[in-house]
């Protein structure tokens, strides 16, 4: 429905904050406009809140079926990419359009920028909100990647797109599983791409990702307060020897980095040692990216186990990428020892390679949520350990 009828504007604003699943058994239809409809536009603006802050600011913008909005970037991840790019490009391209979030984004880095993609509403979609927020050199084509590809000869500097599963059961963990099949589309995309940016979902292989794509310049693996949300490969004509990884946490507004490399991370030593005044965790990125030995090695902190990814040292680290903590005690795992450092009982509670999940630690210490102290189960050098610890 575009635009969006006046009446129906109106209701949505009113019903803003409604539950949506009660909207669609109360009601059939607003001014003519099916409710279910009505109750997409509502449930879209809802989750772009804090997701799509620029899009959730207009009253003109359109929301597509939920799934789309659920894996489109944030724009937080999106303006990640629009930084890989400086100046002035001439030609780009988003081969997997959808709802139109990275295509944004990207455009301003080039004279003119093409949104491609096979779903006639999601283009739509996309199209009305490239109009609202005023991209104006952006041009959407309705056709499949690979037809798009065989039907234009244009040279792109630069070729996006980010494939989806092929089944909607199940993870997948590497590109063969995927549509547009991307690895199959490569000998094209390096004939007629300068660079070539590819997005995954967190649950990638990335080792298996650039054995299967070759010729991987750069890995960023991205994190938005805390949370991994896509891996991105981005591919170059300038030849590579070996990947460089990125751990890219995005939190607050600001952009945190760690940068290595996997021949690094082999080669690095790590020490390991009975936790000792302060406990660390790396930011999901690096845990993701696989640096394990390599960040111990670089900030001067030692292991708790082989397979335990916690660091601990006798000193607080404060640049360290992750989150620190300072042990307070270190306890038995049940209520008589929580309830001489919980007040009313309450903690956030993880755990670690540790035999209990959190939920059953915290149910077999009688514990609640909340609170400022942590209570953290993990598997050390020499044996399990229960400890009560704060932020730092």
């Amino acid at each position: 429905m575009i635009p969006i009828p006046d009446a129906v504007r109106e209701f949505i604003h009113q019903h803003a904050n409604d539950d949506v699943r009660q909207l669609v058994l109360s009601h059939q239809q607003i001014a003519g406009v099916p409710i279910s409809w009505v109750a997409q536009q509502i449930g879209g603006r809802q989750k772009a809140k804090d997701k799509l802050p620029l899009w959730f600011a207009s009253d003109q913008i359109i929301f597509p079926p939920t799934l789309n909005l659920e894996q489109c970037s944030s724009e937080a991840t999106a303006r990640f990419k629009q930084d890989l790019f400086t100046g002035k490009l001439t030609r780009g391209v988003d081969l997997t359009g959808g709802f139109g979030v990275d295509c944004f984004y990207l455009a301003p880095r080039f004279q003119h920028f093409d949104y491609v993609d096979g779903n006639s509403e999601l283009l739509e979609i996309a199209r009305n909100n490239h109009r609202v927020l005023q991209a104006n050199n952006i041009t959407h084509h309705h056709t499949s990647a690979e037809s798009f590809l065989c039907d234009s000869s244009a040279y792109y500097d630069l070729v996006y797109i980010d494939p989806s599963r092929r089944t909607t059961k199940g993870k997948v963990f590497r590109f063969r599983d995927c549509e547009p099949g991307v690895v199959a589309l490569m000998p094209t995309l390096r004939s007629r791409a300068g660079t070539i940016l590819i997005k995954a979902s967190p649950m990638i292989d990335i080792q298996q990702g650039i054995e299967e794509l070759q010729g991987v310049s750069e890995v960023f693996v991205v994190s938005v307060d805390g949370e991994c949300k896509e891996v991105l490969f981005l591919i170059a004509n300038a030849a590579s020897s070996e990947p460089t990884i990125h751990a890219v946490n995005i939190s607050g507004g600001l952009i945190h980095r760690y940068s290595f490399l996997r021949s690094e991370e082999k080669a690095a030593e790590v020490l390991l040692n009975k936790p000792q005044a302060f406990l660390y965790e790396p930011n999901a990125s690096i845990l993701k990216a696989g640096a394990f030995k390599k960040v111990a090695a670089d900030f001067g902190v030692q292991k708790v186990h082989v397979s335990t990814h916690l660091y601990t040292a006798t000193e607080l680290v404060s640049d360290f990428p992750g989150r620190k903590f300072r042990i307070v005690a270190q306890i038995r795992a049940d209520d008589k020892d929580a309830a001489l450092h919980l007040r009313e009982m309450k903690a956030n509670v993880m755990t670690r390679n540790y035999p209990l999940s959190a939920d059953e630690l915290k149910k077999k210490m009688k514990i609640g949520d909340g609170g400022d102290l942590y209570i953290i189960g993990f598997t050390g050098v020499d044996k399990k350990y229960v400890v009560v610890a704060s932020r730092v």
